[in-house]
């Protein structure tokens, strides 16, 4: 027994893990003190088989089909091979030593080999495809994060993987067996390598190897409990707690709604407020427990901002680096009250505006971090409390006071695009007809913007066609909030939200549930009036007019009979496809048109944004370049004669897009196209 490397050894291990215990300990105490989020503790049983799920299915991983199957085995291999950590501790005074009852059991030696040598491979690969992706771009998703501890990480992985081997080879050629067998499997070559040395040279260089291994674990402890901001080592412990509890418990994506406003743990109630009431988040203190969880399960791994709109188009904001920045503010020696956004603060103004709420930060990451709802959380507070926003909305927010509105148009102009239809609509007075099926929602952008108002009237005029009930609401409509919410005025959003339910109540009137049918042509109205309604307890059965149409052609009461074979590309708008999952009814649309229809590049849940939503669309972008533009430069780059989109801001966005670029492709919405083909 070699004493010196066995009290190294054993003394490391007892420091290591009492200082762990005391930095898990005020781990744990930092997140008592945020904020309160009693919404994620429903549900336990459907929570953990999800988490199960996603954690050893590696659901979101494997969007990545190398990195996910490397990352898997790496994942597999830090618990599978915690046996041979206790092994090295039974080698330092027995060489021989073997865990009781499983350790020579083959069955056992042969997975641990096998785990080994992925693990090994595994973590090669990942810091090969590291290296190879910050090479070929300086502002890569690994741009910004903590190189040198991930390279620490890696190379504490290697070490680790490399004793393990080394220790099966040496055991290899210090047992009796003279051949290969089933008990080395994978190693005898190794151990045929040492067979030639003597037994005490076997035995002080097992003790020497894990006592190496012993020591790079447990410096790895030390490291990571001097460092809880370390998310690339915190993950491994704290991932499958982020995502056992986030937003939805059936594990659908962190998106669609946004979360109701908390404070102290209570939705606040904006009719009555209480005196006391945190409106969003304006300082560390105001960051929930789930928030914090968050932020430190960030392994800075990239994926939100190598999807991210604004960082593509050299905007200051990049998700990773904007949840690394909050997570160095909360964990660091600042006040309570301190400022999270402002000139000097951890987040800036023009980081906080950049988003556009489009989803594939959180669409993206692994670990399930809400971006979007910290970022919302941040411009409640600097909108309702410290009244610091760009000029622009300042208008915007009037309009939608005053008019109803964005553009701040007169509300008696919402039905002048009936006047433009040569067949009968029919316009709401009080309760819907028994014999309307559908309540067509036309939305600010299809009643006012020209280019949104020919997708109403292509709309209405399919229904009709089709022998489809529908009635519109005229100049009862007004704007469902979204505009508000995601630019942070909740409190116009619950003031709008509540005068269109009222409205709604009036219309549908006693309609039993499954009779209470809209359909929009706009997303955002899709998602706002079908899913953050509902948190007011007030439910819908929404219906895009893409799924509506589609369902129309399978019945037969749509029959396209000009095949038109146009070469189409088509956009997937943010708030239909990864907010909302819907990606197939449009495209099919048009292949029963007949169009040709080829795929930009970045489509379906990895679509590019158009850079309208979060309210962008009433902001000028002034950092970077535009949104629109890069965009429709993908689309221009397909070849196609027609770029199909089936959301009125995309539309307009696409359409000022091949406008600057000086393009002959034309902007089409799906229903036009059907309308199109339809008509012969």
């Amino acid at each position: 027994m070699n004493l010196t490397l066995a009290a190294i050894s054993y003394g490391i291990t007892v420091f290591s893990l009492v200082l762990l215990t005391v930095r898990v300990r005020r781990l744990l105490a930092i997140y008592k003190k945020g904020a309160a989020d009693p919404t994620r503790r429903n549900d336990k049983g459907t929570r953990l088989r999800m988490a199960l799920r996603e954690i050893f299915g590696h659901t979101k991983m494997f969007n990545f089909t190398v990195v996910g199957f490397a990352h898997w085995f790496v994942m597999i291999g830090f618990f599978s091979l915690f046996g041979t950590l206790i092994t090295a501790y039974g080698q330092l005074i027995n060489p021989r030593f073997a865990l009781p009852v499983i350790g020579h059991f083959w069955v056992y030696e042969y997975f641990t080999e096998l785990i080994a040598w992925a693990t090994g491979i595994g973590i090669v690969t990942l810091i090969g495809i590291r290296q190879v992706t910050r090479l070929r771009n300086k502002r890569s998703r690994f741009y910004g994060s903590g190189m040198a501890k991930a390279y620490y990480v890696e190379f504490t992985i290697l070490l680790i993987v490399f004793c393990v081997i080394a220790l099966r080879g040496l055991e290899g050629a210090l047992s009796d067996e003279t051949a290969w067998n089933r008990h080395f499997v994978t190693t005898w070559f190794i151990a045929d390598m040492f067979k030639s040395w003597t037994l005490t040279q076997l035995l002080s260089t097992i003790q020497i190897v894990a006592a190496i291994k012993i020591v790079g674990s447990m410096t790895w402890f030390i490291v990571i409990a001097s460092n809880l901001t370390m998310g690339i080592a915190w993950h491994r412990f704290l991932a499958p707690f982020n995502i056992y509890y986030r937003r939805n418990a059936d594990g659908k994506s962190s998106l669609g709604p946004l979360p109701e406003m908390l404070s102290h743990g209570e939705v606040v109630n904006f009719e009555d407020p209480k005196d006391d009431d945190v409106f969003g988040l304006g300082t560390r203190a105001d960051i929930t427990w789930k928030g914090l969880l968050d932020m430190t399960s960030c392994t800075e791994c990239g994926r939100c901002q190598s999807q991210c709109p604004a960082w593509h188009t050299d905007k200051p904001l990049s998700p990773k680096l904007l949840i690394m920045a909050m997570r160095d503010h909360a964990f660091s020696k600042t006040v309570e009250t301190e400022a999270m956004v402002g000139e000097n603060a951890a987040i800036t103004s023009d980081i906080l505006w950049s988003c556009t709420s489009c989803g594939a930060c959180v669409n993206e990451c692994p670990v399930d971090i809400e971006h979007i709802d910290h970022i919302v959380n941040m411009r409640r507070y600097q909108v309702m409390v410290e009244s610091d926003f760009p000029a622009e909305l300042g208008g915007t927010f009037r309009n939608l006071e005053q008019s109803g509105n964005p553009w701040g148009a007169n509300k008696n102009d919402r039905e002048a695009w009936i006047a433009e239809c040569d067949f009968p609509i029919k316009v709401v007075e009080g309760v819907l007809p028994d014999e309307v099926e559908y309540l067509f929602w036309v939305g600010c952008a299809g009643a006012y913007d020209e280019r949104a108002r020919k997708t109403t009237k292509a709309v209405a005029e399919l229904l009709y066609m089709a022998g489809v009930e529908f009635a519109v609401l005229g100049k009862k409509e007004t704007c469902t909030g979204d505009p508000a919410r995601r630019a942070g005025n909740e409190f116009l959003y619950q003031i709008m939200a509540a005068e269109n339910i009222e409205t709604f109540k009036e219309v549908f009137a006693d309609r039993p549930k499954g009779k209470k049918k809209v359909v929009v042509t706009c997303p955002h109205c899709f998602t706002t009036i079908g899913r953050d309604y509902a948190q007011s307890g007030f439910e819908l059965e929404m219906v895009h007019h893409t799924q509506l149409l589609n369902q129309l052609i399978r019945e037969k009461k749509l029959l396209p009979v000009k095949m038109s074979h146009t070469a189409m590309t088509y956009h997937d708008p943010c708030y239909l496809g990864r907010h909302n999952e819907i990606y197939q009814p449009p495209r099919e649309i048009l292949e029963a048109t007949g169009a040709q229809l080829t795929e930009m590049p970045r489509n379906k849940e990895r679509s590019f944004c158009c850079g309208a939503g979060g309210g962008r669309m009433w902001m000028e972008e002034k950092i970077g370049t535009r949104i629109n533009l890069n965009r429709v430069d993908e689309a221009i780059g397909t070849g196609a004669q027609e770029l199909a989109v089936a959301c009125p801001f995309c539309r307009v966005m696409t359409t000022d897009g091949m406008s600057a670029r000086e393009s002959s492709m034309e902007v089409l919405d799906v229903a036009q196209v059907l309308l199109r083909s339809v008509k012969g």
